[in-house]
């Protein structure tokens, strides 16, 4: 599930100028990954450190951990296939597609492994990313994730808005970005499918997130959290789907201590 990016905003780092993460001229590359121009940023030094947004985000959608975690680990932000300035003009698209990706990233950057943290999407490609490539994650916070599209994940008053946004979408001329927003809303009707079979082969310490009023029912990351082996649980009190932007403080803090734990 994706977020506005209206409800972003660009922290400082230090005492200088606001940062443009994202959009910074000075540090941003393009990298051919599976047929497409990824888009990714690279920040600090140390142990890598994957930051994964959610769908129809970008590398801003992480803006608020970028300063934070650079300060201890080298932080690799990338833009999703189809996303930001990650442009994909394909039809198809998965969550296993971005999952590859991803891996295809890090090889490219010769990166064996790294600490990831995924938001909304960014966590179903982090959990798919232990599943698919278990060597390359060292350790994994997910938050606002969801396995499952039905009504057992979200409610169904957002799976109707969802529906009815891709009919009028459907409506409009459809140019390149419209095409775009279809594929993307189509992938959050249709996916994640993920079995609690694929999670319990989740051998790699596990964060899991959400908002105690999370788009994202509390029972469903319960079954998540129940079905990966050793897995932490955390439940922001008077949170959103949002929690790394609306408690960014505390989200930073504990999914670093979790890191270094």
């Amino acid at each position: 599930m994706g977020m506005p990016l209206s409800l972003l905003s660009q922290p400082r780092s230090g005492e200088g100028p606001a940062v443009n993460y994202g959009r910074n001229d000075e540090i941003e590359k393009y990298i051919h990954v599976r047929g497409f121009e990824m888009h990714y940023e690279v920040y600090g030094h140390g142990q890598p450190l994957l930051l994964i947004h959610g769908n129809g985000g970008s590398i801003v959608s992480m803006a608020n951990q970028i300063p934070f975690f650079s300060k201890s680990y080298q932080v690799i932000a990338a833009d999703s296939r189809s996303q930001g300035k990650s442009f994909d003009a394909q039809d198809s698209l998965s969550y296993e597609m971005m999952a590859d990706d991803y891996n295809a990233l890090m090889d490219s950057l010769h990166l064996d492994s790294a600490y990831i943290v995924g938001w909304s999407d960014g966590g179903i490609i982090g959990l798919l990313m232990a599943i698919r490539h278990p060597e390359k994650v060292k350790k994994l916070a997910v938050t606002g994730a969801n396995i499952r599209p039905d009504t057992t994940a979200v409610s169904a008053a957002d799976i109707r808005y969802m529906k009815e946004n891709l009919l009028s979408l459907r409506d409009q001329k459809q140019d390149a970005k419209t095409r775009n927003e279809i594929k993307l809303t189509q992938l959050m009707i249709d996916e994640p499918n993920i079995s609690f079979k694929s999670l319990q082969r989740i051998h790699c310490p596990v964060l899991v997130i959400c908002g105690d009023h999370d788009i994202i029912k509390t029972e469903h990351t319960l079954e998540i959290y129940r079905s990966i082996p050793g897995a932490s649980l955390w439940i922001l009190p008077g949170s959103g789907h949002d929690t790394c932007i609306r408690f960014k403080d505390d989200f930073n803090t504990q999914v670093y201590r979790f890191f270094n734990n």
